[in-house]
């Protein structure tokens, strides 16, 4: 017993494992127990005997294994994850249950199957079964079959699939076992309950005693339905609904409920197809056309037996049709003909849809054959008429039937009719629809009245089926000229037909609606539409003979006289009336007269012919009063024309009276019933008098009046015939003329083209040049409507003349043809009708290719020809096709007869030669547009093999295939490809191009049709064979066309499908179609009724609702125009948008036009911010793909439901081009009324606009980019900054584009990278252009090098990213570029950087090869620009440029962080050397942050002080000066903290803001201190980029361009009057230098830096002792070194050689000959042109005064007079600093001061000071500046004036008092030995004794070298500044001549430290220079 506790002690799942039976029993029982416990069918329990149920019923103990499928049931029962198990358990009940001796077992095993079955898992438990069939153990076999008998039973047909079950019968019923075949016999006797004699054809073939056993039990059935009994559970509910109505005692439900399963199963479904062709015999078609009859009999009988089998494999079986056809049609001997007949009958059920292709040939010889009066004859031929009816189309079949109507032979005619009505039985509403029935009726018609009975009554027949089948209101319209009595038979006839599609329901509804439409007539309102067209139908006699006053009375109230008033009810009623009823009989003239006297005054009918002019105006005046009061009803038209054409009539004499005259005819038109015979009376007359120049308007009017009235249709041909049988040119171009204008008005529904055609031609052969241009502008407008088919008609027209045809047709391309605004309502209901009416233009009346004439080219097919075709030489064949080719484009219009032609074609489909198959597929091409949509008919025989050509390996052969298909497609439709199995079979070849090619053509059609046939289910199971291709390109077209196919099929339909996969590939398909469930498109919706022919008319205006505004109603059929017309029109546009043509005039309703008026984005509150965090988190897809997938599509569509309109996405996300452009359309006009909408979801507005660069059509992307320049605009406007997030998800796809072939779209997108660097960093974009110069497309590549290249223009280096150095070497790389333009556009760039940046970029681009760089430097001489332009100008001018729009607030607007911070990254470091740059330490940056945050404010020791300042510096300009207060005595503790002061206006200078940075030099300039520190380099930089700037053109197109020009002017004179007076002096001579001999330079640009210069002069006076005069004479010197005296004569201007004379002499004037003394820094002066010349001057001078003293300047004295004693002086200015040192007198002791220093400018104060604290010291110094900016500030504004672009230089006569610092004397007379002295302290300093710093070069040659400048790198420039801020100003004024040609201004652009302490930093300088070196 040990054992036994062992066990006892395990867990149940072990116990159920153990290796003893007793444990198993244990566990089996306990499993139950818990499997009864549990109550929660979802529990977690259940998942932990997943695995052990298979063991529970396969255990090998029996007693075990009871127990064990006990537990299992109650498992299955239970359990949720039941499911999972069912395969392995039912494999295992039925091998190892089934065979047990125990009935319980046996019982349970049963029990489980059904349970699973119950639990949804029907199929896998009937594969298993079924598998079971195959056991070789009869007892297996006899439960497997008792288990599906039960299942069928229980759970009926619906769930039990019954056709596997139904092909294994015949072999049970063969089995050696009695219980087998009994077992069989029951299972037969239940399926026979559910299919009854469905299920016969299989069993024909079993044993007769077995049959005929079946036979007695099936008799035996009740005939009641049968009913499940048990239920799945999904549908359990169900049962419980049964069992209520069962206990009500009715079972109408059920039976409702079964009724449609009897027709699920097909017995052909269930038969095995048999191959007949090769089992005919070989001598088959020779015998056939044997002389005797014996022999073809024999023939005829072989094929009848093959054929008598039920369902026949697919196979090529035109020539044995082509066989029995010519039995049918010419063998003499009837009985041969019947059986031939009775063959096809085989032939046809055997084959069923696949004989569709063949029935087109057949069909036309059956009907004829029907002369045989043999009654076996003629019923062999109905069969087989009707079995190949079956296997085809009415549609197809249609123009055969009708050609055949028209037969004189009535036998013919009687057969043909009864062939019709049988035909109609099998349609319905849909499959018949008007434009089909139409040409039907009209035949029938003709029947009725036919001499014959027989053929009345067959008509009769098939009128009365035809309306049974489709309602009376469809057939009425075609009935109005039938009489009572036939129309009482039409309705009897109908009240017996049984259609087979059964319609009792219907019928009685039929007879209801019938019954009160006579009675119906004077109704109006929204029913009259239709109502009132009904009337005519029942009661036609009476109503011709009154003028129809009665009937059409009150609907036409709706209509006073309003051309398309809002009364589109009435409109409608009233036309439908007068079209057909208005047919007034010719009255006499007598009762014409007798009834206008009834309504006319008496002197008017006397006066209508007196011979005085006056008397007839009077009369007619008259006569329009009496017009226009009489009512409508009342009004005799006819004889109140007739008056008006009484004589005079049309010959009147007098315009006057003739316009009244025409005026009144168009009232009558309006305001009566005016009916066809009124109008024949006035027409002529009107044609006569519209060519007549003042009567001309008035005929117009009054012909579109009656136009309105009689309709255009009918007008128009009167006109164009009356007008071309007279002589007058004029009256017919001006007829012509009035036709264009009125098509546009009228639309074009019901025109007759054929009619018109002729006309215009007359005309266009006409010698009146006016006759001719008006007939092009006709046809120009009739292309609107008819399109490219037009042309046809007149290519045989002389080449002048077609090419003005072709260039008017050029002008209307792309145009869509007006919403018609004049009888509309024709064709508009309101809504009401839609589905009835809307189709009616159909009916030919509108369809343009039903109006053009069609040629019979049967004839002309020969046998010759075909053989030719078909010729062994491809040579013959070749000219056999170019023979078709010819005949086809001769004839231009085709009918659909063309004889053999589609087989010979076919055969060559897979010729040898591929060129004969693509001449073939063209000529298949013509064929379709040829024979517009008639070419249906072929879709089988010849469409089908085009499909197969998809398979060729040749990619261009390919093409054309496609390129036919869809030639095709765009005539017939898609119904026609996707009927049958034909397209299943092509895709279920495993050639991958044809399957790839097949699926990629399905995907494109299937989103556009709202329904498809039911066999495209057919093609599922290849379809997933296809996403398990090896070919991946066939996986990824299969993956693609899933959601086409869900839309169509449905999710549920699709997963059923895959119950035939393998386990593995049905995961992975099932996978693939739920991810396909979440891409599924939405089906097009259908139109308000559904429009049952796929193509519109072609007059958009049958969609129009009369009532909508007219915007909306242009707006809303811009589009759908086109489809419809084009699809007509011949080949021009795809089948898609004809379907799409149907699909959006059902939106067109009023409803939809007020969708549309509200915002189309809507603002959603941090929508954006949410998107940007979710790609942030990798919740949603980063925009990053090479192309877009659909996953990105779908993903876009989402985020864009919550913020764009619904109308608008759906818009934006349709398949079609047309509809984008529309959408962007939309977008256009809503981008400046929806700002912030447009903010707001600017990502995915820019996002979608990156899927349209992906899109192949032009226009699309022409629109996108208009847009896109638009939008920058505006956010430039806006001043809206990028977001890194909007940045990455679009730049990278616009570059793309960069490199489009089209030289306009590059433009473009140059243009939007242009705009967008106005609110996105130029920095930031550069990478992204970068990236775009890798592209394999050189077009790309060389245009992202040119933007390189613009870019580093407008923003100087500082855009180069990740360096310049890596940015230049990968531009350089491009020097060596296969493609010349790419490496121009590389060198250019490189030229560009060189321009700004001098030899520097040698070593920026690295080493290149010699051919490279040899380029590279011949390109650079080429360009022959000088490096003058130093980056200053980059940093003064472009940004402005760029900038000044944008970023205005720059820092005010809160952008969004980065984008700030990006910005003012670009500003951060524009320093000469940016690579130095980028390695400077964080304590010598500025701290941008904080410039960033503190909305423009710098933190420094007093932010108070700062704030204080700023008020000014965002002032705008609103005077030449800008307004700055002066500054405030409180600032001197900043200025003694320079470099914060600096600090700050560097800031500002930095802005991207014009004005900001104009206003900070100003101030800058304004704080003397700082302005004198400006050395040399810096300020001939300043001076370049200021002038520059100024001459720029472009600043005259900023908005504020003449306030920025006037504001630079200022601060030109400001820098000329506050700077170190030398250096400024220096920097201009430099400056002039420079630009005399640039070349680039221009002329205007010298002239404005020598007004400079003469400014400069004017001051000498006042500043001579504050200049180094020996600095100066060197720059004169080295200035007439570079331009002798000869060089300067020869410049175009004499202006520089004055400006320098000028210049020496007032130097000369104001030193005398002391000057001499200055000329020390020259080094061999003897040589020197300027020593001569001053000696010269001196010489002059002299001989005019006589005296060596000193000049008075013109200001008075500039030096203390020397009779004041020093003595005197200092005691003053003792006192005078005693004042300033006490508290209450400070001010006065300031102003003491300043007025001192004002006398005497050269008073030394220096020494008083020097005692004195640093703090004291600047205390003066800020205490006099403030004085004298107060002073100077009062005394100025009147003269504001400076150097304009204008050239105009004033003089500022203004006082300019400085502070006496820089080297000024003290008094003295100062000799060359001072100045020697000082020298050697300088050359000491510049390094040319033993200096400390080594890099610098010697002076001279500093001096000597200004045309090539060299950089300084930003650590010496701190260096120089630093040293500049800390050394006295005597010495520093020499400081810095070593950066004196120095490119970029240390001031300005370094960046400097916030840290006080100079030592400091001085120390962390010399670490920097150490560590670079």
């Amino acid at each position: 017993m040990g054992d036994d506790s062992e066990w006892l002690k395990l867990p149940v799942d072990q116990k159920c494992e153990h290796k003893l039976w007793k444990a198993r029993l244990n566990g089996y029982e306990e499993s139950l127990k818990i499997f009864q416990k549990i109550r929660d069918e979802k529990s977690p329990e259940w998942s932990k005997f997943l695995g052990l149920i298979k063991k529970f019923v396969t255990d090998s103990n029996a007693v075990v294994q009871l127990k064990g499928l006990e537990a299992a049931l109650v498992y299955v029962e239970n359990a949720h994850v039941a499911g999972k198990t069912t395969g392995e358990v039912v494999s295992g009940v039925v091998s190892k249950v089934f065979n047990q001796p125990k009935a319980k077992a046996k019982e349970l095993g049963i029990e489980i199957c059904l349970m699973y079955i119950e639990i949804e898992k029907g199929e896998t438990v009937q594969e298993e079964l079924l598998k079971g069939l195959d056991n070789k153990n009869p007892k297996i076999i006899v439960a497997c079959i008792e288990t599906l008998r039960k299942a069928l039973s229980e759970f009926g047909s619906k769930i039990i699939l019954l056709k596997p079950i139904i092909k294994v019968l015949p072999k049970l019923f063969e089995s050696r076992d009695k219980g087998v075949r009994d077992e069989a016999k029951l299972i037969a006797v239940e399926i026979y309950r559910w299919i009854r004699d469905v299920l016969r054809p299989p069993l024909q073939n079993i044993n007769s005693v077995q049959l005929k056993e079946l036979e007695e039990e099936w008799v035996k059935l009740p005939t009641g339905a049968p009913k499940p009994t048990r239920f799945l559970r999904s549908q359990q509910e169900l049962q419980a609904k049964l069992e209520q109505q069962q206990s009500a005692g009715g079972d109408a439900e059920g039976g409702g409920d079964d009724g449609d399963e009897v027709p699920q199963i097909d017995a052909y479904e269930l038969l095995e197809a048999v191959e007949i062709l090769s089992k005919l015999p070989k001598d088959f078609y020779d015998k056939i056309e044997a002389k005797k009859w014996q022999e073809r009999k024999e023939a005829l009988e072989a094929v009848e037996v093959l054929v008598k089998n039920p369902k026949l494999e697919a196979g090529d079986y035109a020539d044995l049709v082509k066989a029995l056809k010519k039995v049918v049609g010419k063998d003499t001997n009837v009985m041969l003909v019947a059986l031939a007949a009775k063959c096809l009958t085989g032939l046809a059920v055997g084959l069923r849809k696949k004989f569709g292709q063949y029935a087109g040939h057949v069909v036309p010889t059956i009907l004829e054959k029907f002369k045989e009066k043999k009654p076996q004859v003629v019923q062999a031929l109905q069969e087989a008429i009707d079995a190949i009816f079956l296997t085809t189309t009415l549609q197809n079949i249609s123009e055969d039937v009708l050609a055949v109507m028209d037969n004189k032979n009535p036998t013919i005619k009687q057969q043909t009719s009864l062939f019709i009505a049988r035909s109609f039985r099998h349609c319905t509403a849909s499959t018949l629809p008007k434009s089909l029935l139409k040409p039907f009726c009209a035949g029938l018609l003709k029947h009725i009245n036919d001499s014959a009975p027989e053929v009345r009554d067959a008509a009769f027949e098939a009128l009365g089926t035809a309306l049974k089948v489709v309602g009376e209101k469809a057939v009425n319209p075609f009935l109005v000229d039938v009489d009572k009595l036939k129309l009482d038979r039409i309705k009897e006839c109908s009240e017996k037909v049984e259609l087979v599609h059964g319609k009792k329901a219907g019928l009685a509804a039929e007879k209801k609606e019938f019954k009160p439409v006579p009675g119906r007539t004077a109704s109006s309102g929204a029913a009259g539409d239709k109502d009132t067209k009904d009337i005519s139908v029942p009661k036609p006699g009476p109503l011709k003979k009154a003028p129809a006053t009665k009937a059409g009375g009150p609907p036409k109230k709706g209509k006073p006289s309003a051309p398309g008033g809002a009364g589109s009810a009435g409109n409608k009623s009233k036309k439908g009336l007068e079209t057909k009823e208005i047919v007034e009989p010719e009255l006499s003239i007598e009762v014409c007269e007798e009834k206008a006297s009834a309504v006319l005054p008496a002197t008017c009918i006397q006066l209508l012919d007196s011979s005085n002019w006056k008397e007839r105006l009077a009369c007619m005046e008259e006569f329009q009063k009496a017009v226009e009061l009489m009512d409508r009803t009342e009004m005799p038209c006819q004889a109140l024309v007739r008056m008006l054409a009484k004589k005079p009539g049309w010959k009147e004499t007098n315009f006057q009276v003739m316009q009244m005259k025409l005026h009144i005819v168009a009232l009558i038109a309006q305001k009566g019933n005016f009916s066809k015979t009124s109008a024949q009376i006035v027409l002529d007359g009107l044609v006569d008098k519209i060519g007549d120049v003042k009567c001309g308007n008035n005929a117009k009017e009054a012909m579109t009046a009656i136009a309105e009235a009689c309709m255009l249709p009918w007008t128009a041909e009167q006109v164009m015939s009356m007008a071309f049988s007279q002589k007058n040119p004029k009256n017919q171009s001006e007829t012509l003329n009035w036709l264009s204008n009125a098509i546009k008005e009228f639309g074009f529904s019901g025109l007759n083209v054929k009619a018109f055609i002729s006309n215009v031609k007359t005309a266009l052969a006409a010698t009146n040049p006016a006759v001719r241009t008006s007939a092009i502008t006709l046809l120009g407008v009739m292309y609107l409507y008819v399109g490219p088919s037009l042309r046809m008609f007149f290519e045989d027209e002389k080449p002048a003349l077609l090419s003005q045809i072709d260039a008017e047709f050029e002008k209307m391309q792309g145009q869509s043809p007006p919403a018609p605004t004049r009888g509309i309502s024709k064709h508009s209901t309101s809504g009401t009708d839609e589905g009835e009416d809307g189709d009616e233009p159909d009916d030919g009346g509108n369809d343009v290719v039903d109006l053009l004439p069609r040629t019979e080219i049967s004839d002309k097919i020969t046998s010759e020809l075909v053989s030719k075709i078909g010729d062994k030489n491809w040579k013959i064949r070749k000219e056999g096709l170019d023979e078709v080719a010819g005949i086809i484009n001769e004839a231009k219009f085709i009918q659909p007869n063309i004889g053999e032609l589609p087989t010979a074609l076919k055969g060559r489909l897979n010729d040898s030669n591929k060129i004969l198959v693509q001449q073939t597929l063209t000529i298949l091409q013509q064929l379709a547009v040829a024979m517009g949509p008639n070419i249906k008919q072929h879709v089988k025989n010849l469409g089908i093999p085009i499909i197969t050509v998809l398979g060729d390996s040749k990619n261009n052969v390919r093409a054309a295939a496609l390129a036919t298909v869809n030639a095709w497609a765009e005539q017939t439709g898609m119904k026609e490809w996707l009927e049958g199995e034909d397209l299943s079979e092509e895709l279920k070849r495993e050639n991958p191009f044809l399957r790839q090619e097949l699926l990629g053509w399905l995907a494109e059609k299937l989103p556009t049709l709202r329904s498809t046939p039911t066999d495209l289910i057919l093609c599922v199971p290849h379809l997933y064979s296809c996403l398990e291709d090896r070919n991946g390109d066939v996986r990824k077209k299969a993956q693609d066309a899933l959601p086409f196919f869900m839309m169509h099929l449905g999710y549920e339909k699709m997963a059923k499908a895959t119950g035939k996969l393998k386990p593995t590939s049905k995961d992975q398909v099932l996978a693939m179609l739920e991810k396909a469930k979440a891409n599924m498109p939405a089906k097009p919706a259908a139109p308000a009724k559904a429009i049952s022919k796929p193509m519109g008319g072609s007059a958009p205006a049958k969609f129009q609702p009369a009532s909508g505004p007219v915007e909306d109603s242009v707006s809303s059929t811009v589009e759908l125009k086109p489809d419809p017309k084009k699809a007509k029109a011949l080949g021009v546009s795809s089948k898609a948008k004809s379907a799409q043509g149907k699909k959006v005039p059902s939106k067109t309703s009023l409803k939809e036009d007020e969708d549309k008026s509200g915002p189309i984005f809507i603002v959603v509150p941090n929508g954006k911010e949410q998107r940007i965090k979710d790609e942030k988190g990798l919740k949603v897809l980063k925009w990053n793909f090479t192309t877009p997938r659909d996953e990105y599509i779908e993903q876009l569509k989402t985020q864009m439901s919550s913020c764009v309109a619904k109308w608008l996405q759906d818009e934006m996300f349709h398949s079609d081009f047309q509809h984008h452009n529309k959408a962007l359309a939309v977008m256009v006009d809503h981008l400046e009324s929806e700002k912030e909408g447009v903010i707001g979801c600017l990502d995915l507005i820019l996002k979608w606009l990156t899927l349209r660069f992906f899109d192949t059509n032009t226009s699309v992307l022409m629109k996108a980019l208009e847009y896109l320049k638009l939008l920058f605009t505006l956010l430039s406007e806006e001043e809206y900054h990028l977001t890194e997030n909007e940045a990455s998800s679009f730049i990278p796809y616009l570059i793309l584009k960069v490199g489009e072939p089209k030289d306009v779209i590059r433009k473009d997108v140059r243009a939007i990278l242009n705009r967008m660097c106005l609110v996105y960093p130029a920095s930031k974009m550069f990478p992204f252009i970068m990236e775009g110069t890798k592209s394999k497309n050189s077009k790309q590549r060389a245009e992202c090098l040119e933007e390189l290249g613009c870019l580093v223009e407008s923003y100087g280096m500082n855009v180069c990213q990740p360096t310049p150095g890596k940015a230049l070497k990968e531009i350089a790389i491009h020097i060596g570029d296969r493609d010349n333009t790419v490496r121009n556009a590389a060198l250019n760039t490189i030229v560009t950087v060189y321009n700004v940046h001098g030899d520097q970029v040698f070593k920026l681009i690295g080493t290149l090869s010699e051919k490279d760089m040899s380029m590279l430097e011949e390109r650079i001489k080429r360009s022959a620009k000088r490096p003058s332009a130093a980056p200053i100008k980059q940093i003064e001018e472009k940004p402005q440029r760029t900038q000044s729009i944008s970023s205005n607030a720059n820092m005010l607007r809160k952008g969004p962080a980065e984008d700030m911070s990006s910005k003012l990254n670009q500003a951060r470091s524009m320093s000469g050397h940016p690579e130095a740059a980028q390695m400077v330490r964080r304590e010598f940056q500025l701290d941008l942050d904080e410039i960033e945050n503190d909305n423009g404010t710098v933190q420094c020791e007093m932010p108070e002080l700062v704030q204080h300042k700023l008020d000014d510096i965002f002032e705008p300009v609103l005077i030449p000066e800008p307004k700055i207060r002066a500054v405030s005595p409180h600032f001197d503790d900043m200025h003694s903290n320079t470099a914060s002061t600096i600090n700050f206006i560097i800031s500002q200078v930095a802005s991207g803001d014009i004005n900001t940075s104009i206003q900070a030099l100003t101030q800058l300039f304004q704080i003397e201190s700082l302005a004198r520190e400006a050395s040399t380099g810096v300020l001939k930089d300043l001076m370049h980029g200021l002038i520059t700037l100024m001459l720029d053109s472009r600043i005259e197109d900023l908005e504020e361009g003449q306030q920025v020009i006037r504001s630079v002017n200022l601060l030109v004179v400001k820098v000329l009057e506050k700077s170190d007076q030398t250096n400024i002096l220096s920097a201009l001579l430099v400056l002039l230098q420079d630009s005399l001999l640039a070349t680039a330079s221009s002329p205007k640009f010298s002239e404005l830096v020598m007004k400079c210069l003469w400014r400069m002069v004017r001051l000498l006076p006042d500043t001579i002792n504050s200049i180094n005069l020996d600095r100066i004479l060197l720059d004169i010197h080295i200035f007439m070194k570079v331009f002798p005296k000869e060089k300067l004569k020869q410049c175009k201007s004499e202006f520089p050689i004055r400006t320098l004379k000028t210049l020496l002499h007032t130097l000369c004037k104001l030193k005398g000959p002391k000057i001499l003394d200055h000329l020390t820094m020259i080094d061999n002066k003897n040589e020197s042109e300027l020593e001569a010349h001053l000696c010269r001057m001196m010489k002059h001078s002299m001989d005019q005064s006589g005296s060596k003293s000193d000049k008075e300047t013109e200001k008075g004295a500039s030096r203390i007079d020397e009779k004041s004693s020093k003595a005197k002086v200092n005691d003053f200015l003792a006192e005078i600093f005693k004042k300033i040192g006490s508290k209450e007198n400070t001010k006065e002791g300031l102003a003491e001061l300043y007025e001192y220093k004002k006398k005497y400018s050269d008073a030394d104060i220096e020494p008083f000071l020097k005692n004195s604290s640093q703090f004291f010291q600047s205390y003066v110094e800020r205490g006099l500046r403030v004085i004298e900016m107060e002073r100077e500030g009062k005394g100025r504004i009147p003269s504001s004036t400076g150097i304009s672009s204008q050239v105009e230089v004033t003089c500022v006569p203004a006082p300019t008092s400085t502070v006496s610092s820089i080297g000024n004397t003290n008094g003295e007379e100062v000799g060359p030995s001072v100045y020697l002295e000082r020298l050697k302290i300088l050359r000491q300093r510049c390094g040319l004794d033993n200096t400390k710093q080594e890099d610098r070069p010697p002076l001279t040659s500093l001096l000597s070298k200004p045309a090539v400048p060299t950089v300084a790198s930003s650590t010496d420039m701190l260096h120089s500044k630093l040293s500049q801020l800390r050394e006295s100003r005597e010495q520093h004024q020499h400081s810095d001549l070593d950066s004196n040609q120095s490119h970029s201004s240390g001031t300005m652009t370094t960046s400097s430290s916030s840290t006080a302490n100079i030592d400091d930093l001085k120390k962390r300088l010399e670490r920097i220079k150490s560590s670079r070196k």
